[in-house]
């Protein structure tokens, strides 16, 4: 079989030798072997890595498909005669070493210059990084290319460049060190012969030329901020730091005054988005200037020709809004129940607007609208054009502008899934059907006839920019159109022959069976077709006679995976270059493919015929003209070169039918009488908005003429013959806004107010403007002026502005509201930062400035993003925590003019106590009542009373609070070797703190030398008040603890016990101003109830004088405590501290808890 199979290959081979006469390989046009470098171009693109092992790396199967099919064709075998006379030259050139790199920029400087540049990257696309690249130059048309070190010794990434329109000279290059520590660019001003090193603060992501200056460039970095520089990136400028990516734009030359002003989207302080324009001197805030009254869609704005448009979505509807020649905006006029999902603009030449417009009930087609100079009012012209929907969000529509002779479009229609391909020659006017060929590639006769058989062709972008899209057209070849597709009913996605026509559409013929990418050379004089597969090749195909007749050409001597194909800029062009690889691992290969050699003279007059452009019916009178164009002669082998025109001459026809369209408000009829008539909802005889009271208008016909139609006299379907008198129209459609959109401003900024009257008179309405804070006023024409109303408010507050618009036919009106308040500076959150679980806590947040008007407090409680902020106007929270452990607590306070947060992380226990304390009077006098300065008194204490008495400092806290008299809380927290179980215990921190402070060892020294005392705040506080009780707050409980009464009914029992083993005491009345007599309980005496929830027990001790025994009390009750068996052996005896030397408890602490089993 392999045997087999090497026979049919050998003879394959053979008979192609046999037919393909001296087509020329690598070695017979004279291919370069020398290393060198290459370069670069002006479109990013990532070409394909080709394909993975396995696949077939000979192009001679190819080669035997050609010879056994094409070349037998009458149409190749005319080729071969003049094939002898073309001498094609191929040389190839490895980039060699970077066989990694998988995306390559490639820019041929042009106009007469030989320099190539070549930049070759490996995109990494797990980190979206290029993590290495090379940059190579040509010098000679691509035949060799030297690889640029741009820092000799330090290895640099370079990630992209970008090359000046009006001087390809001029090239910036954006690169970085490895690390990407340090960010910069390389510029030349000499094709890439040297360049010069630019150390920048920031990573471009975008570069753009100015289209006349070519020295100045704006640069967007991905964080939204925007830069400007006016020396070719030497020096930059920050211009904004909100800025949408993609949406900024130069000024258009003929259009914006100054060749300085930027347009762009940007976002305000609010969210919201803003149409702004600014000066690249000077474009802060302040000077930033609002062309759209009121906020616009994200990514909404684009700038193109004369136009402008905007988009405001409320609620569910969204309106489009133009400007046109810099105008005021308008909205654009869609037939009234279109209500727009979608709009994509199409083009904006000859001074009219088309685009594509899904309407509500489409979702894979839109429908074509064309517009009235202004771009204000739209009519339909093609229903249902296929649309298709890309990666991050982008559409495309199946619809082609055919370069080379204007009006003319070609568009897929999809109805009931089925897709087929139509044509205009009078933009959008009348569609038709594209007419099959008479006749196959090999002459035999196609069954294919219209209507129910025709061509299709996919009208699809190509997605690497260095081949051709599926339909190949240009301006300088004027009717030659070439393109993939399929004869029959409908378009079908896998089938992609290629057709060609050379007379606008009106003939076509089929070149080959599959796609082929394609590049024309000389105006079109040149045809070059490189097949579009996953498999290497080494030949292409090219004609001189638009198709008709095919040479075969071995541009290489081994099959390379074809990347990519690049001719130099300019119609005249005759050489290119063709891109790829070997195999996957290899490096770049190119190679140049020079037709000059080829063509022995220039073209002369007698070169050339004319042709007449006419539509699939014969008519030669189209867009009211009749046009004729030159073309070479197939019998003429010469070169068109770069003084060529493809228009011969024109000259006008009479207006017809065919020369108008339905006006806005009307559709053209299905029947066969194709008239307009008006859609249900318009009336024709309605004063267009721009009526005045005295003026006169004329209703609608139905008809307008298609803009940049030239026919002369003729039929006038515009004309009318009903005159009627513009009435008193009432306003309607007031609106009030700011310029720049901030409802909220600072103190003495100063407002500009706009007002604007969607429909309505103007000349004769009054306007009433009431600004709030005393001010009012009359205008008259203040709409129709454009005049602002510039104002400025001194005193903080809410101020309601209205302006009511007034004349004999009605009124309307229109009301804001303006905060003037000073930008929030900070936010400070105060809570406790120990809390008991279920207790109610109180959160409070402090604003800075403190006369701050409408704010908003957001409140977020705990780290689950899911759940939703709690809004309040007071800047208080009443709340409580469900579970224990750290929880988070954030407010945002909120002004419209801005926004401030501070974040709190609340510790919240079962059990805890709490201890009041005081300070000396003294300290009120330096107490500013900040948060930072109760904070830091706060650490004071616990250290020093962490230092005193041993107790471990991370299970003190200290919480001043706020007012005066200065007061504090002292948190005692559970340690995490006391058991989460417990019956009873003794806590023997207390004793020691407590001792402490009576002891008056606590205190610190402020300003002055000034010893502050810390005490304990009110020892005849009230008893009986559990910590987690939902009923008082932790400040209303005096001391408190979440350990409970076990531990005080344990201290009692021991007191109990050591009277009985050391004998008898002499109990004296307390005198201790703390308790009242009738207070004190009977000493010794404890009972528990059952279901209790609150276990209290005192323990009146005093004064070691007041009370006699015979042994040591210390040491008595440290036995004691060792030895009983309900208290927990597993207490750190260390957190006793310096309660050793204490006779008794000097204090009485009250003990809470939840409930607990004993």
């Amino acid at each position: 079989m392999a045997s087999l199979r090497l026979c049919v290959f050998l003879l394959t081979a053979s008979a192609w030798m046999a037919l393909t006469g001296p087509a020329r390989s690598d070695t017979d046009s004279g291919a370069l072997n020398r290393r060198g470098g290459g370069g670069l171009e002006e479109v990013d693109r990532a070409f394909d890595g080709g394909s993975p092992p396995g696949l077939p790396t000979d192009a001679r199967e190819e080669v035997a498909v050609v010879a056994g099919t094409e070349s037998s064709s009458p149409r190749f075998r005319r080729a071969l005669s003049r094939e002898k006379q073309m001498s094609l030259l191929s040389s190839s050139f490895v980039l060699k070493g970077d066989a990694t790199h998988n995306q390559a920029m490639v820019h041929w400087t042009g106009e007469n210059s030989s320099v190539i540049l070549i930049l070759t990257k490996y995109y990494h696309a797990d980190s979206t990084k290029v993590l290495e690249s090379s940059l190579w130059r040509s010098t000679d048309y691509g035949t060799t290319y030297t690889k640029l070190n741009l820092m000799p010794g330090t290895p640099i990434v370079v990630t992209s460049f970008y090359i000046c329109p009006t001087n390809k000279k001029k090239v910036v290059l954006v690169g970085s060190s490895i690390n990407e520590r340090d960010q910069m660019l390389f510029i030349s001003t000499d094709e890439g012969s040297s360049f010069q090193r630019q150390s920048i603060s920031f990573t471009p992501d975008t570069i753009v030329f100015h289209p006349k200056e070519e020295d100045k460039l704006l640069a967007y970095c991905k964080q939204g901020r925007l830069f400007a520089s006016t020396d070719l990136g030497r020096k930059w400028t920050l211009l904004q730091e909100r800025v949408t990516k993609d949406k900024v734009f130069w000024s258009v030359s003929g259009v914006d005054v100054d060749p300085d002003l930027v347009h762009m989207e940007m976002q305000d302080t609010s969210g919201g988005y803003l149409y702004v324009t600014c000066l690249i001197q000077n474009c802060s805030d302040k000077m930033v200037t609002a062309q759209f009254l009121g906020k616009i869609d994200h990514n909404s704005l684009l700038v193109q020709d004369d136009y402008i448009f905007v988009k405001v979505t409320t609620g569910n509807r969204t309106k489009h809004y133009v400007s046109y020649r810099r105008n005021e905006f308008v909205q654009m006029r869609f037939p009234k129940y279109a209500l727009p999902k979608d709009v994509q603009i199409v083009s904006t030449d000859e001074e009219q607007v088309f685009l594509a417009l899904q309407e509500w009930y489409q979702t894979d087609t839109y429908n074509l609208y064309q517009s009235d100079p202004q771009g204000v009012y739209y009519s339909i012209v093609l229903e249902n054009v296929r649309s298709t929907k890309q990666p991050e969000e982008n559409v495309l529509i199946d619809i082609l502008e055919v370069r080379g002779i204007k009006g003319v479009f070609l568009a897929n229609q999809k109805i009931d899934g089925k897709v087929t391909t139509l044509i205009t020659y009078n933009k959008g006017r009348d569609w038709e059907s594209l007419a099959p060929p008479a006749t196959d590639m090999n002459g035999k006769t196609i069954t294919c006839k219209a209507p129910d058989c025709n061509l299709h062709l996919h009208l699809r972008w190509a997605d690497n920019p260095y081949v051709s899209g599926t339909v190949h057209t240009k301006d300088s070849a004027p009717g030659l159109i070439m393109g993939a597709g399929n004869l029959g009913s409908k378009l079908v996605e896998y089938k992609e022959e290629m057709y060609i026509t050379s007379d606008c559409g009106k003939t076509w013929r089929q070149v080959f069976e599959e796609e082929h990418h394609i590049l024309y050379l000389d105006h079109g004089g040149v045809i070059v077709a490189i097949k579009d597969t996953s498999i290497p090749l080494k030949i292409l195909k090219f004609s001189i006679d638009e198709g008709q007749t095919w040479t075969v050409h071995n541009f290489t001597s081994t099959s390379v995976f074809v990347d990519g194909l690049l001719s130099e800029p300019g119609d005249e062009t005759l050489v290119m270059t063709v891109f790829g690889h070997i195999s996957y691992r290899s490096d770049w290969e190119l190679v140049k493919v020079d037709f000059r050699q080829s063509f022995p003279r220039q073209c002369t007059e007698s070169d050339y015929e004319s042709w007449q452009l006419t539509d699939l019916q014969g008519e030669k009178c189209i867009m009211g003209q009749e046009r004729s164009f030159r073309k070479r002669k197939d019998t003429a082998f010469c070169i068109k070169g770069k003084s060529y025109t493809s228009a011969l001459n024109s000259k006008p026809c009479q207006c017809t039918d065919k020369d108008f369209n339905c006006d806005y408000g009307f559709e053209r009829s299905n029947m066969e009488s194709k008239r307009c008539f008006a859609d249900f909802w318009h009336d024709p005889d309605s004063p267009p908005e721009d009526c005045h009271l005295g003026q006169t208008y004329e209703s609608s016909t139905g008809y307008r003429r298609v803009i940049s139609d030239s026919c002369e006299g003729g039929l006038n379907k515009e004309q009318s013959a009903k005159q009627h008198t513009c009435p008193l129209l009432p306003p309607r459609g007031l609106q009030l806004g700011i310029k720049g959109q901030m409802l909220a401003v600072a103190p003495g900024d100063d407002i500009t107010f706009m007002v604007h009257q969607e429909q309505g008179d103007t000349s004769s309405t009054k306007y009433q403007v009431d600004l709030g804070d005393g001010f009012r006023a009359i205008y008259q024409n203040l709409t129709v002026t454009d005049e602002p109303i510039q104002h400025r408010y001194e005193t903080p507050g809410v101020y309601k502005v209205t302006v009511k618009a007034e004349n004999m036919a009605g009124h309307d009106h229109a009301t804001m509201y303006i905060q003037v308040t000073a930008p929030l500076q900070e936010v400070h959150l105060e809570v406790v930062p120990i809390a008991g679980r279920k207790q109610e806590v109180n959160l409070t947040a402090i604003v800075l400035p403190t006369e701050a008007n409408l704010t908003v407090f957001y409140w977020w409680i705990g780290d689950n993003l899911l759940v939703k902020p709690t809004l309040t106007l007071q800047n208080s929270l009443l709340t409580r925590f469900p579970q224990t452990g750290d929880v988070s607590v954030t407010v945002q306070a909120s002004n419209g003019r801005s926004m401030v947060q501070d974040t709190r992380t609340v510790r919240v226990y079962d059990d805890f106590q709490v201890i009041p304390l005081s300070f000396s009077s003294e300290l009120d006098r330096f107490n500013p009542n900040i948060p930072e300065w109760r904070e830091d008194i706060g650490q004071v204490v616990t250290k020093i009373l962490a230092k005193i008495t041993g107790v471990p400092l991370e299970s003190l806290v200290t919480v001043v609070k706020p007012g005066l008299p200065t007061t504090a809380d002292l948190y005692v927290l559970p340690l995490d070797s006391m058991p989460a179980k417990r019956s009873m215990f003794v806590d023997k921190r207390i004793p020691s703190i407590l001792q402490a402070f009576n002891d008056n060892n606590v205190s610190f020294v402020v300003r002055g030398g000034l010893q502050v005392l810390v005490m304990l705040a009110d020892p005849n506080a009230g008893l009986g008040l559990n910590a987690n009780d939902s009923t008082a707050t932790a400040a209303e409980t005096g001391y408190h603890g979440a350990v409970g009464g076990p531990g005080v009914w344990a201290l009692a029992v021991i007191f109990l016990i050591s009277i009985i083993a050391t004998g008898s005491f002499i109990l004296y009345k307390f005198k201790s101003p703390w308790f009242r007599t009738e207070d004190a309980y009977p000493p010794l005496f404890f009972r528990k109830l059952p279901g209790s929830r609150n276990v209290y027990a005192q323990m009146h001790n005093e004064k070691e004088q007041e009370m006699t025994s015979p042994v040591n009390h210390s040491e008595d009750t440290q036995h004691i405590i060792q030895g009983e068996e309900f208290i927990d052996d597993d207490l750190d005896s260390q957190t006793l501290g310096n309660a050793g030397g204490s006779p008794a408890f000097r204090s009485l602490i009250r003990t809470t808890t939840t409930n607990h089993c004993y």
